[in-house]
């Protein structure tokens, strides 16, 4: 299954996924761009309706006639985060199992079965925050969608077995190496998340977790996984296409009404600890050029800045116009790429930048002239052109995801991502409305208050045996 480190680079899938809640409720949103925006989005609307089940679980309907098909898309509100000490990749693992059959759905067929319906992008992905299940399919398939994501909702439990989970413990395994050890740069996102955060902080390590983890999984630790996090009122459901809401939602009573509410799940709260001064690691690797990262902690998901952070990295080092990569890459041609990104995360963010040096260049001048840009924004602040051609591009997220019922990222996946983490279905106006309102002073203001050098990981990824190639004063670091 796909999980965060196949996906680090779709970033921008997190902020703008939504919506589920309350009983019975019809909530039209319209985007109303303010004076000042490019006015990309005026004309887009959005109708919900909402119920939850008397077993807790939330469902989200929108009907959009003007797609043929319908999406489903289940999301539990459990990811990596709520992992115990000594089980990391365990959320991960868990998804697997979820597609190895459940009690009236014999193994390997919920696949099949799904493909035999003309069923596409069926998937599940875990994250920190979240671990959600999704398929795209006609209109007239909907009643089997329901059944299969009900059956391994309320039955799953039922196949779990040795035999399953050691098959599973492979495969997670073989992922790992072939989506971290054996990708180039592979094992940096583990190092710099693990610089960022202690041991024992719900977001350190990695999604995918360590060998020696995935292989200690008991059988009692899946089936008391599954009790705690698997149960309808841990779960928000969405379902989005040519649907019939009335007939919707008896077909929604009728597979889940019958669930089993599950204990209540405790919020996931944490302290991060500020960084006081630069930590600066190196990871030796199978690589031909070195690369650096440089990470700080950033405003939380939704939280104030989050949505200047996430312009912010479009401004800095995304695309061909943006100030790294013109100074890194066009003019000095000191670097091979630039990038950017607000990785946003329910309880700490981090903004993470990243550049890989041209053959015979040195990550110490292009580690200067980084600091060199940010300092000139923290003093200066972005120029009319470049906001205006930041929220053009935020626009344009919004208007392609409303125009995509399924899939990752689309309006099902987005729909359960308002509801989970800000138990706010009708989001989308105001979740577009925080980029629209972002001026040149707010995002220096987050310039100025994370961008740092002094509060930053520094991560070098560097060829093996060549560790002088790394950021002065690295320390090294061994990730396996």
């Amino acid at each position: 299954m796909e999980n965060i480190v196949a996906r680090s680079s779709r970033r921008r899938a997190r902020f703008l996924s939504a919506l589920v809640a309350a009983v019975g409720l019809v909530s039209p949103t319209s985007f109303a761009a303010p004076a000042g925006s490019t006015g990309g989005a005026e004309n887009l609307s959005l109708s919900v309706q909402r119920a939850t089940l008397e077993n807790g679980l939330r469902v989200v309907m929108n009907v959009d006639h003007g797609s043929p098909n319908i999406a489903v898309c289940v999301t539990y509100d459990v990811g990596s985060r709520n992992e115990i000490s000594g089980r990391s990749g365990f959320a991960h693992l868990f998804e697997h199992m979820m597609f190895q059959g459940s009690k009236h759905v014999p193994a390997n067929m919920h696949f099949k079965m799904l493909e035999g319906a003309g069923a596409s992008g069926i998937n599940g992905t875990t994250d920190f925050d979240r671990t959600n299940y999704f398929e795209t399919l006609p209109a007239s398939e909907l009643e089997l969608a329901l059944w299969l994501e009900s059956d391994r909702m309320g039955y799953q439990i039922d196949k779990l077995d040795q035999a399953n989970l050691s098959n599973q413990q492979d495969v997670v395994r073989n992922e790992r190496r072939q989506s971290v050890e054996n990708q180039p740069y592979g094992l940096a996102e583990e190092a710099v998340v693990q610089s960022l955060y202690p041991p024992g902080h719900p977001y350190y390590g990695n999604v995918i977790g360590s060998h020696e983890d995935i292989q200690a999984v008991k059988l009692g630790d899946v089936q008391n996984f599954f009790h705690q996090y698997y149960a309808p009122n841990n779960a928000s459901l969405a379902i989005v296409g040519d649907i019939d809401v009335a007939q919707t939602k008896a077909l929604v009573e009728k597979y889940f009404g019958s669930l089993k509410r599950g204990p209540d799940v405790p919020k996931i709260t944490a302290e991060t600890p500020k960084i006081t001064a630069e930590r600066r690691k190196v990871v030796p690797s199978r690589v031909e050029l070195p690369r650096v990262y440089m990470a700080w902690h950033s405003p939380a998901m939704f939280g104030k800045g989050d949505a200047e952070a996430d312009l912010l990295a479009d401004l800095l080092a995304n695309g061909k116009t943006s100030r790294l990569y013109r100074t890194l890459v066009y003019d000095k041609r000191l670097a091979l790429d630039v990038s950017a990104y607000q990785h946003s995360r329910e309880i700490s963010s981090f903004f993470l930048l990243a550049s890989t040096a041209a053959p015979g260049q040195s990550l110490t001048e292009i580690t200067a002239l980084i600091d060199e840009r940010i300092q000139q924004l923290a003093d200066d602040g972005p120029v009319e052109q470049e906001m205006e051609r930041g929220l053009a591009q935020a626009e344009a997220h919004f208007m392609y995801r409303l125009q995509t019922v399924g899939g990752f990222g689309g309006k099902s996946d987005q729909l359960n991502a308002y509801n989970v983490f800000l138990k706010e279905p009708a989001y989308f106006d105001r979740d577009l409305e925080r980029y629209q309102v972002v001026t040149g002073s707010s995002l220096r203001q987050v310039v100025n208050g994370y961008l740092d050098p002094g509060r930053r990981v520094t991560l070098s990824i560097v060829p093996q045996g060549r560790t002088a190639l790394a950021a002065p004063d690295s320390e090294t670091v061994v990730v396996s």
